[in-house]
C-alpha cells in the first residue's frame, strides 16, 4: 500500500511538472481505477500556485508532546464518560431501589457514588481544558488536525461509542420482547445512549467537518 500511494503521489507530481491540468490528471487516474479519495489526497499535497515545478504543501506532523496531549484528552474523555455513565446509573438504583438489594448493595452502591463523582469533578475539567488548549493550537496550525494520531483517536472513538450504542439498543430490544421494561431499566438504556450518542455525534461533524475543509 505505501509502495501505490508513493507511485500515486510521483505520478500526480509529473503530470503537474509537465502543465497537465488537476482535472485532466484526476480522470487520467480515475480511468485508471484509483479512488477519488486518493487521488484527492495526492492532488492536495501540492499547492495551486503557478510555478514551474509543483509546489508541495507543508505535510501534518505531530511532536512526542503534542501525541501526549492528544492521548491524554482521549483517556480523560473515556475516564470521565464511565464514570458519569456510573453515577447516574447509581442514582438510578437510589430512585428506584431493587427490592431484593440487601445492606451490602446499599453501601456498595454509596462507596461507588462517592467514587464516580470524584473521578468526574476531576477528569472532566481535565478534558475542558485539555480540548481548549488543542483547539486553540489547531486554529494557529490548522494542519495539526489532519495529524495521524488525532484521526487514529478519533476513529477508535467513534468505534467505541457506536458498540455501546449497538449493545444499548440490542439490550432493549432483548427486554422488551421479554417483557422487562421497567423505569429502572429504560433509565440506564437512556443513559448509556445519551452519553454513547453524543460523543459519536461530536466527533462525528468533526471528522466532517475536517474533509470539507481539506
Amino acid at each position: 500500500m505505501a509502495s501505490g500511494t508513493q507511485e500515486l503521489e510521483q505520478f500526480v507530481r509529473d503530470a503537474l511538472a509537465r502543465g497537465a491540468s488537476r482535472e485532466a490528471t484526476a480522470t487520467a487516474l480515475a480511468g485508471a481505477g484509483w479512488p477519488e479519495a486518493q487521488v484527492r489526497n495526492a492532488l492536495n499535497s501540492y499547492a495551486d500556485v503557478a510555478f514551474v515545478v509543483p509546489v508541495p504543501k507543508p505535510r501534518a506532523s505531530l511532536s512526542a508532546k503534542e501525541a501526549f496531549l492528544y492521548l491524554l484528552l482521549f483517556a480523560s474523555l473515556y475516564f470521565a464518560a464511565y464514570h458519569l455513565g456510573n453515577l447516574l446509573f447509581d442514582l438510578i438504583n437510589h430512585a428506584f431501589p431493587d427490592p431484593t438489594d440487601g445492606p451490602y448493595e446499599l453501601t456498595r452502591g454509596a462507596h461507588s457514588m462517592r467514587w464516580s463523582t470524584a473521578s468526574v469533578i476531576i477528569t472532566v475539567p481535565v478534558f475542558l481544558y485539555l480540548a481548549r488548549l488543542l483547539a486553540r493550537d489547531d486554529a494557529r496550525n490548522p494542519l495539526r488536525r489532519l495529524s495521524p494520531v488525532r484521526r487514529w483517536l478519533t476513529y477508535l472513538t467513534l468505534f467505541f461509542a457506536s458498540m455501546v450504542l449497538i449493545v444499548d439498543m440490542t439490550t432493549l430490544v432483548n427486554n422488551a420482547l421479554g417483557g422487562e421494561l421497567s423505569p429502572r431499566f429504560l433509565l440506564k438504556v437512556l443513559v448509556a445512549a445519551l452519553i454513547a450518542g453524543g460523543i459519536f455525534g461530536y466527533y462525528l461533524l468533526d471528522l466532517r467537518r475536517e474533509e470539507k475543509d481539506a
